[in-house]
């Protein structure tokens, strides 16, 4: 009569089958084997495990570039005279692989704490390769048409570093649980070595990770400076199209101190807010002058450029996904906007006593206004009444001749230059992208009386590690967003850093002794309990070090059968408590 098992074990069997089976397509008991995984396989496991390591950081990459999502759509506007949100197709791709690769792994760190051997399935391995293989195309694309995104990272690691570090201490300790039982389970010293050796150095560096992490955020309260001024970069073209007057005064109802606009100069002189080089994308210029839509914007008169529409690609495009949350009457304002000129910005801002920044473009060489530009923006300004201090001037083309006509204007570099040199250039301040600017410089900068703007913040992440940096001013396409970071969202002390970096240290090794012990000592049990009765077979797998996994296997078995003959156990529990498949080993009938 054959023994009937427990419902736990048909469970843990049920189990098994799942995993060997999703892994490898070894559902039946048979199929499964103890044996050590062989070469080809444990190649084949670092192929994953590093295509997961890629993956994990292209992952984090776009997790972490979703403040220059906008930006990146309009580059590729530039390459493809096309605008679309391409950032969905890459996440969704990037969500979906990520998601299949990391399951795989669980099911390899599964194969391995059930001693099973791994045996990738070769459609899973096409699935690997194919992910490889996208993963690194895409790192290469990005590489080479959108390589100064990667600043990205460090600059995120300001903020998301310390956080990153616990969340890698917590997964090592957790391994810990898998080293144990493989050096256990194995009969090779110089395995044990190696593996225990390994596992604790990747532990030895992230106990002293800390030592390299550096963030602003890690400061004193006290030393917090005020919070950093925010420029409505085309004013808040999240909640309005970009470069219009409904822009502008959406981003004043969200507490700006300034705004900021590209500035072209039309065909007949008249200074005119416009970001691309045509009107294709943020006008009906289609419609209107379908034979000149690929025409530079400059090459337009100023009344032809008042007849177009400017608000119905904003409604249609939808490029920040909020047309749906607006109300009605706010669709139609949208609906009716038109091009918005210099002069009307500038008397804009000067109403509400607000600072005006812009970036101003050169007319093509056959242009009327080609040697005239300065000038007539000058003009402009001249004729708005606005206070000359309150116009940040960007422009490196004749500054001496703009500081002898509007010698009041803020002059502002965007180029990157030692203190000294913007002193004896008479710039007073300077407009960088955000990862041109460390938190070292941004206090040198402050020392030497220079302010600093930072374009574009839009994340509140990257605001609060700026602001904790000391910036003076952020240009923002969100004002709407920042707006509700009244205070940096995470701030702590020195002191309580290291209390939190010590105590997690602490607490992990902790952890990982329990584990080591608990798992040696479960084995050293079982082993001393057996040896009172001094069985011969344990002699001999004593001596098996060196031999085959599969003999050492065959000698535990008959160790097995001889530890229930003495009543040391039942044949289930001795089974399990060596890591093997019970049913696969018993066909005896009583």
């Amino acid at each position: 009569m054959v023994k009937h098992q427990p419902l736990q074990v048909y469970e843990r069997q049920l189990c098994l089958s799942c995993l060997t089976g999703i892994y490898g397509c070894r559902w039946k008991r048979y199929q499964r084997s103890h044996d050590d995984t062989t070469k080809w396989e444990f190649l084949w496991s670092l192929i994953l495990f590093f295509t997961f390591s890629l993956l994990l950081v292209w992952f984090y990459f776009w997790w972490e570039a979703h403040n220059d999502y906008n930006e990146f759509n309009w580059f590729l506007y530039n390459r493809s005279g096309e605008w679309s949100d391409g950032t969905v197709p890459i996440l969704a791709t990037t969500a979906a692989g990520f998601t299949y690769i990391a399951f795989l792994m669980i099911l390899a760190l599964c194969h391995i704490a059930v001693g099973q051997q791994l045996n990738l399935h070769w459609l899973h391995k096409i699935g690997v390769s194919a992910a490889l293989l996208t993963t690194a195309i895409g790192f290469i694309s990005v590489n080479q048409t959108w390589g100064e995104e990667w600043a990205v990272i460090p600059v995120s690691l300001q903020a998301t570093g310390p956080f990153l570090h616990l969340g890698a201490l917590v997964a090592v300790t957790a391994l810990a649980w898998l080293v144990a039982g493989q050096i256990a389970r194995t009969e090779k010293i110089r395995f044990q070595v190696v593996v225990l050796l390994l596992y604790l150095s990747v532990l030895l560096g992230l106990y002293m990770a800390p030592l390299s992490i550096t963030s602003p955020c890690i400061m004193d309260h006290a030393n917090l400076t005020p919070r950093p001024d925010v420029i409505g970069h085309q004013g808040a073209p999240m909640l309005a199209p970009e470069n219009t007057i409904l822009s502008f005064q959406r981003a004043l109802q969200m507490n700006v101190s300034g705004l900021e606009a590209d500035v072209a100069i039309s065909f007949d002189g008249v200074p005119f807010l416009m970001r691309d080089r045509t009107l294709r994308r943020t006008t009906d210029v289609g419609k209107v002058f379908p034979a000149r839509q690929l025409d530079d914007a400059s090459t337009f008169n100023w009344t032809d450029l008042h007849s177009l529409n400017a608000g119905q690609w904003f409604l249609k495009d939808d490029p920040f996904w909020t047309v749906q949350s607006m109300a009605q009457r706010e669709v139609m304002l949208v609906g009716n906007q038109g091009v918005c000129s210099l002069e009307q910005l500038l008397r804009l801002a000067s109403l509400h006593n607000q600072t005006v920044v812009f970036s101003l473009r050169r007319p093509p060489h056959r242009h009327p206004c080609y040697h005239s530009w300065i000038n007539d923006t000058l003009e402009v300004i001249r004729l708005s009444g606005i206070p000359q201090h309150m116009v940040m001037w960007t422009s490196d083309w004749d500054r001496g001749q703009v500081r002898q006509v509007a010698p009041g204007l803020q002059q502002t570099s965007v180029e990157k230059l030692p203190p000294q040199v913007l002193h004896q250039q008479g710039i007073s301040s300077l407009l960088l992208r955000y990862s041109q600017a460390s938190p070292y410089d941004i206090r040198e900068f402050s020392r030497s009386n220079v302010s600093v703007t930072l374009y574009t913040v839009n994340e509140p992440w990257l605001f609060s590690v700026l602001w904790c940096s000391g910036v003076s001013s952020v240009s923002s396409e969100a004002p709407n967003i920042l707006r509700k970071v009244p205070y940096p969202i995470w701030l702590m002390s020195p002191d309580e850093y290291c209390l939190i970096w010590v105590a997690a240290d602490l607490i992990s090794f902790t952890v990982v002794i329990g584990i080591f012990v608990f798992q040696n000592y479960h084995i050293i049990r079982w082993r001393l309990s057996g040896m009172h009765s001094y069985n011969p077979e344990q002699i001999m797998l004593s001596a098996a070090v060196r031999r085959s996994s599969r003999d050492v296997n065959i000698m535990k078995e008959k160790l097995i059968f001889s530890e229930v003959s003495n009543g040391v156990g039942s044949a289930e529990d001795l089974y399990m408590e060596n890591g093997f498949d019970y049913y696969n080993n018993e066909g005896i009938s009583h």
